[in-house]
């Protein structure tokens, strides 16, 4: 693959939508995902296979799946905690799953209520089963770069756990800056540290915007050889440990920075800025993306101060 080509995965539709307070229907949902493979997105996370109770946002995930049109050149990825979480998902057609560990044992405790060795030993069997049922399966790092209990996280904690990762199965490592507290020295520091274990070609980054350094950071990791990150259309999501603070970059941020960097990505800029005005919509929200604002407001389509 050429250095140039930079591959967003879109989560929007997942951990975007489960940290904003409106919950949608299924439909709406499958409509969003639809839209965005349309712009040119090719890996989308289209729902969560997790207790309706404690992630209401994320109910009739089963029901999204089903619904998604089959396309050549476009994986729909689920997030599931555990084996009964991947049959579900499996049944709903997922041909590709997410599992999702803590370099923080405060962060894992509280989060999934397990230490960081008990949760990868129990995806030990997920991994198992997901290899027989040809499922492939991404790992996410969460507080990568600080935990909202305990403050700062060291690169060689993170590296730990993404080797697990690694070696357990998962094609792809997503580093998540879960309170987005990271600089871009930090991230080069971090990537330096993991890609001693894993290779940064299965590398991604997953920047929140809390700080304002989610672009910056992204630019950092760039420079480090990462080529795959993942972003959330309209910056859907907030960060639940940040209250009133914006949480995942905005894939039109992104993009715009990609194509500031001559980069190929293969997404249609304009076509994701009516999506997220279609999203923003729905939910009763305005935007967090900088760049959509910018640009809306040139064209006179929004009134500014």
């Amino acid at each position: 693959m050429a250095d140039d080509y930079v591959r967003l995965v879109e989560v929007g539709a997942r951990d975007g939508l489960q940290n904003e307070k409106r919950t949608l229907p299924p439909q709406i949902r499958v409509q969003l995902l639809e839209m965005l493979a349309d712009a040119g997105l090719r890996t989308l996370e289209a729902g969560a296979f997790v207790s309706s109770r404690w992630v209401p946002q994320m109910a009739g995930s089963a029901e999204v799946l089903k619904s998604l049109t089959t396309r050549t050149g476009v994986t729909w990825t689920a997030l599931v905690p555990n084996v009964k979480g991947l049959e579900a998902a499996i049944e709903a057609g997922c041909r590709e799953v997410a599992i999702f560990a803590a370099a923080s044992e405060a962060f894992s405790q509280k989060n999934i209520n397990c230490s960081i060795a008990q949760s990868l030993r129990r995806y030990q069997e997920v991994m198992v089963r997901a290899r027989d049922a040809g499922v492939r399966v991404r790992g996410y790092v969460s507080c990568v770069m600080g935990c909202p209990f305990t403050g700062h996280v060291k690169p060689e904690a993170v590296a730990a756990v993404s080797a697990s990762l690694f070696a357990m199965g998962c094609y792809e490592v997503s580093l998540g800056d879960t309170i987005g507290a990271g600089t871009p020295a930090a991230t080069k520091t971090l990537i330096n540290a993991c890609s001693q274990v894993v290779p940064v070609s299965v590398l991604a980054g997953h920047f929140h915007d809390s700080y304002g350094m989610a672009i910056a950071n992204i630019h950092a990791a760039l420079e480090a050889g990462v080529r795959i990150f993942d972003s959330s259309v309209a910056g859907l999501g907030g960060c639940p440990y940040s209250p009133g603070a914006t949480g995942n970059v905005a894939t039109e941020d992104v993009i715009y920075l990609l194509n500031g960097l001559g980069m190929n990505h293969g997404v249609d800029l304009d076509a994701l800025i009516e999506i997220g005005e279609f999203i923003n919509a729905e939910l009763g929200r305005e935007t967090a993306s900088r760049v959509s604002r910018a640009l809306l407001a040139k064209r006179g389509l929004v009134e500014t101060n």
